[in-house]
């Protein structure tokens, strides 16, 4: 039997398309792959009531990685005895949120509750500290995940693959919102464009004919999908460096960067509404600083 995929569309900031949990039905079970944010929590357990199922009903929640907008309300689910399925470095902090939620509380500021709402602590017990390569059976255990872990946007991401052909790709595989142009989430502080793009090139040799983007939805041409954007990933990284050689501070650089980000999806289309929707799922200004400090640490005298 073939697994059953739900895009489940969590409505954040009230806009469509913008953040995306996945509920997978295989044999059996029901798993779903990332939570989206607490604040999305009620859309969420709407949207999974409305496909015929409890909360209570979802024990396994894989997690591509522990940003607010991917993991945010993964301790609401184990509050129910879920087990959730995360990186080794995800651990201590779904354990103990305090770091992660004041760190992006500094970039959020009085915005933080709005925007991603709570994050409780995560029971050791309930977390599944998953190795790369480790595969979890799932329904009947003819069908399985597969735990890839793919640093680049996050030292703590994991693609999760689903059988042979299924991929969820968190944010390593970038935005692309209506099937338009993929852009790449830059967020501090682990940004890193060389193991971005080993993971990129690792998940092009799976050979998977579906990748599922979190920022949003399904791609059904991966290898093709890959390769542009593997080429919008370079075109960022290298608009940034020569700022960062010339030491431009980064009050002059973010408005520049904004700028130029807008023109370039305005060239491919992305305007009005749509480009709405991108920005509120990968804020340029985010990715000034994690572009910035990957250039420094690469740029620093040895």
């Amino acid at each position: 039997m073939k697994p059953k995929i739900t895009i489940l569309d969590l409505n954040f900031g009230n806009l469509s398309d913008t953040i995306a949990a996945f509920l997978v039905e295989v044999a059996g079970e029901v798993i779903l792959v990332e939570s989206g944010p607490h604040s999305t929590y009620p859309i969420l357990k709407q949207a999974i009531e409305n496909q015929g199922f409890k909360m209570e009903m979802i024990q396994k929640v894989f997690l591509t990685h522990i940003h607010f907008d991917h993991a945010g309300a993964a301790w609401a689910f184990a509050q129910h005895g879920a087990t959730i399925y995360v990186h080794p470095a995800g651990e201590k902090h779904l354990a103990n949120p305090t770091k992660l939620y004041n760190s992006a509380k500094m970039i959020y500021g009085d915005a933080m509750e709005m925007l991603w709402g709570k994050m409780e602590s995560i029971p050791l017990e309930n977390m599944h500290v998953t190795q790369h390569g480790e595969t979890i059976p799932i329904g009947d255990g003819t069908t399985s995940m597969t735990a890839w872990h793919t640093p680049g946007h996050a030292a703590h991401h994991i693609v999760w693959q689903l059988g042979s052909e299924i991929l969820f790709a968190g944010d390593v595989a970038g935005v692309s919102i209506e099937k338009q142009m993929a852009v790449p989430p830059c967020p501090p502080p682990d940004i890193d464009l060389a193991a971005w793009r080993t993971s990129i090139h690792l998940i092009r040799a799976l050979r998977v004919k579906k990748l599922y983007l979190t920022h949003y939805g399904m791609v059904s041409n991966p290898q093709t999908y890959l390769m542009a954007f593997e080429k919008t990933l370079n075109k960022w990284g290298n608009w940034m460096k020569p700022h960062v050689e010339r030491s431009t501070p980064v009050e002059v650089v973010t408005p520049l960067f904004q700028e130029w980000v807008a023109m370039d999806l305005a060239r491919h289309g992305i305007t009005g509404d749509l480009a709405k929707r991108y920005e509120l799922s990968n804020p340029a200004w985010m990715s000034v600083a994690g572009l910035m400090r990957y250039w420094k640490k690469q740029l620093k005298p040895v």
